[in-house]
């Protein structure tokens, strides 16, 4: 889909505004933000859990883009970009799935039981599926969190201009989705490890 859009003339795109229409027509939409439609579906694809979703996502993202090009100033395409595909999704997910932004409550949710960290958890089991599931059980405000620093490699200043919270408020939230992450891994290696100590 992304290699498609990328192939897809932006000439076919028909928008009202000249001004967008002259700004395009020069390069700049292609050269700001095209190069970026990889990370676009990456984050797409894990706040949706889903790749039609996904893929939908970033197509009607990059339509908001182009049309309101004229708005954006040319500091940053990526995070300019994240944003609105992290808005579409979120909107998209709210729209068809609002019990996945269901507050998450810690009290409910945390299991302090002093396990190695996801690293080390990983190199034991080596299982990169593992930690797949495990990221895709976390709330999506913490796959969102994650996927943008770990992922996608944004600086919290970054982080927080897409996500729109201040960045101290990035830096703690991250540390609990890393916590959440952990946790999840954990709870996963002992259900495979109680599933395979099981005779069968």
């Amino acid at each position: 889909m992304l290699k498609e859009l990328r192939r897809c003339s932006l000439a076919r795109i028909q928008v009202e505004e000249p001004e967008v229409e002259e700004q395009i027509s020069s390069g700049n939409f292609e050269n700001s933000v095209l190069p970026h439609l990889d990370a676009a579906y990456n984050l797409a694809r894990w706040l949706t859990r889903n790749e039609q979703d996904a893929e939908d996502s970033v197509q009607e993202a990059c339509l908001r883009a182009y049309k309101f090009f004229n708005a954006f100033r040319g500091r940053n395409a990526r995070a300019w970009l994240l944003k609105i595909v992290r808005n579409t999704c979120y909107t998209q997910v709210r729209n068809n799935r609002p019990q996945e932004l269901a507050r998450f409550d810690e009290e409910i949710h945390s299991e302090d039981d002093g396990s190695m960290n996801p690293e080390t958890l990983l190199m034991r089991g080596g299982d990169s599926q593992l930690l797949r599931r495990a990221l895709e059980e976390l709330p999506m405000k913490f796959r969102e969190l994650l996927v943008l620093r770990e992922l996608e490699e944004l600086s919290y200043r970054e982080i927080a201009e897409v996500s729109d919270i201040p960045q101290g408020t990035v830096m703690s939230s991250l540390s609990r989705a890393r916590e959440r992450l952990r946790q999840s891994l954990t709870s996963l290696l002992n259900k495979n490890a109680a599933r395979e100590a099981t005779p069968s």
